[in-house]
């Protein structure tokens, strides 16, 4: 998978200059960063990249540098202000999670990781292995807004504010804008927190409830109060969140985690939703 015209002349712009602090000049970045995404979306060993794309070694060594330094986050953050500004991005955002089986690769990091990345480094152990949770939010055309990573035992209700203070769009006058219009998720976002959270930021929760909370509430009587409000037709929208998990896992090495660190992996997530975003 390489990057078409339309989308290098998008992302071309938002990167480092070529000429690093250090050393001679780094190789072309377009080059990289095909490179780069053929290992994600085939799942590749980084050894095993074909010689067109030149040094595996150099490839790896773009894709830490700018995961550590938020190169890759930052770009992806201005793909999307961008689709704002051009009117581009409606504000209707759906919340979910998919849960991705680690390799056998993805064990072990070292103790050389970026200061951010965390001690777990997004890495649960189950009845099915290791594994990680991605928690994401996507727009009405099922493209990626914000991801974060947990151990794939976390819950979803718990990730839910962080997933939301990672949602910050830039804008060409004033503040980021952070808050949709609309948030639709499923049964697992349930939670008077939840609801509390997005009603003090005036946002719009399509959210059911399931069959538990329905039971007790009526169980309680009057002291149960009023069910929350809930548009069925609104709702039907929240599938978009699901196309979007499915548009990222067509990236066979993102379907399966091979990276050791979180940092890393997420980098990765970043680049396919670039690849998404300079698509548009």
């Amino acid at each position: 998978m390489s990057l078409t015209d339309a989308q290098w002349a998008r992302i071309e712009p938002l990167l480092p200059d070529r000429i690093p602090r250090r050393g001679g000049r780094w190789r072309d970045h377009r080059q990289v960063i095909d490179a780069i995404a053929f290992k994600y979306r085939t799942g590749t060993p980084w050894m095993d990249l074909p010689k067109r794309f030149g040094s595996w070694k150099g490839a790896h060594n773009r894709l830490r540098k700018w995961a550590a330094d938020g190169t890759w986050e930052r770009v992806f953050t201005t793909l999307l202000a961008q689709a704002d500004t051009e009117g581009d991005l409606d504000w209707i955002v759906a919340v979910d999670s998919t849960i991705v089986r680690a390799h056998q690769h993805a064990a072990g990091a070292s103790k050389g990781a970026p200061a951010d990345e965390p001690d777990h480094h997004a890495l649960g152990r189950s009845r099915g292995g290791l594994t990680t949770k991605i928690h994401l939010a996507a727009d009405s055309r099922c493209r990626p807004l914000a991801f974060v990573l947990t151990p794939g035992h976390a819950g979803d209700a718990p990730a839910f504010p962080e997933v939301m203070a990672r949602l910050r769009v830039p804008r060409p006058m004033g503040r980021p804008r952070t808050t949709p219009d609309v948030v639709l998720a499923d049964k697992a976002y349930s939670s008077r927190a939840i609801r509390d959270h997005l009603r003090r930021r005036g946002v719009r929760a399509v959210i059911p409830q399931p069959a538990d909370q329905v039971a007790n509430r009526k169980k309680r009587g009057r002291l149960g109060g009023r069910p929350p409000a809930f548009d069925r037709e609104a709702y039907k929208q929240r599938n978009t969140v699901e196309r979007c998990i499915n548009r990222l896992k067509q990236w066979r090495g993102l379907a399966t985690r091979y990276d050791k660190t979180a940092t890393i992996y997420l980098a990765g997530l970043h680049i396919a939703a670039i690849f998404i975003w300079s698509a548009r």
